[in-house]
């Protein structure tokens, strides 16, 4: 694995690489609130079979800069993501999980011309229908830590609170990945807190403003590359009607559902989660 910088738009995005730049690129893209480092293992994994992974941290997430304007709308995240899309030789595969999801949706539909940003997409968890309770969860925790934590056992704690049947960590130096400790001592998420609270923010990772879900739904209907939905069997955000109705806007697509997996699918089900996306990408070379 390599560190890697690319041009967004009007900043620079941080990304780790694993593989061989010649063989055909996936780019993974995390949800609010995440980092790069959530896809460490995938990429390791794709990157054995024979594909150049790319994991980039978001806009404001991680080490990529923040926007200078506070502007986290979707239409930047997926302008970001087209213009890392172009600098490969060829299309890349994009795996979006949750906001990396929607990113991928809007940055495909809105492409130039429509549809040639990818050859093929992953959403994880995340479809145009997305329910309430869980979008106002994920805004809750989220909200809840701006102030920081004193120490990674809060950091520990809250993240356990989040995911109870995940089981809480003992090594906790994993956590500094996603948390950055400030000159006050305290420990802060590695994201922009104007993702939510800024001008262009709202109060949930999905930017759920009056284009959705109708903008999400429009997008969907207009993908004609292979699609691939993964969803957590016990999410709280997509359910299994989401997942059939996206279904239905994109009839080719499809599906996979995770026992003892909820919203974080990867992190919950590494396993099944990898041998799913390695299937359908191994599909994709006959």
């Amino acid at each position: 694995m390599t560190q890697a910088t690319f041009a967004g738009q009007g900043i620079t995005l941080v990304a780790d690489v694993y593989g061989d730049p010649s063989d055909p690129p996936v780019l993974l893209l995390h949800g609010g609130g995440q980092t790069r480092h959530a896809w460490g293992t995938t990429a390791e994994v794709l990157a054995s079979k024979g594909w150049y992974a790319v994991s980039l941290d978001l806009r404001g997430h991680g080490d990529s800069e923040w926007a200078p304007d506070g502007d986290y709308t979707i239409d930047s995240f997926a302008e970001d993501v087209r213009l890392v899309a172009a600098t490969f030789a060829e299309k890349p595969v994009l795996v979006g999980a949750s906001l990396g999801g929607i990113t991928s949706l809007i940055a495909q539909a809105d492409a130039d011309p429509p549809g040639s940003a990818a050859r093929a997409i992953v959403l994880v968890d995340v479809a145009p229908r997305m329910e309430p309770a869980g979008v106002s969860r994920i805004g809750e925790f989220m909200l809840a830590h701006l102030d920081g934590f004193a120490d990674l056992d809060e950091v520990a704690d809250a993240v356990a609170g989040y995911n109870p049947h995940r089981p809480r960590p003992t090594d906790l130096s994993g956590l500094r990945k996603n948390v950055r400790q400030r000159e006050d001592g305290r420990w802060y998420w590695h994201w922009d807190p104007r993702f939510l609270t800024g001008r262009f923010g709202s109060q949930d990772e999905t930017r759920s403003r009056e284009m959705y879900p109708n903008r999400l739904q429009q997008a969907a209907a207009t993908l004609t590359v292979p699609v691939l939905l993964v969803r957590g069997r016990v999410s709280d955000l997509l359910s299994e009607e989401g997942a059939q109705e996206l279904m239905e806007l994109v009839p080719h697509a499809e599906y996979v559902n995770v026992a003892g997996a909820g919203h974080m699918v990867a992190g919950d089900r590494n396993d099944i989660f990898n041998d799913a996306v390695v299937g359908f990408l191994d599909a994709l070379r006959v």
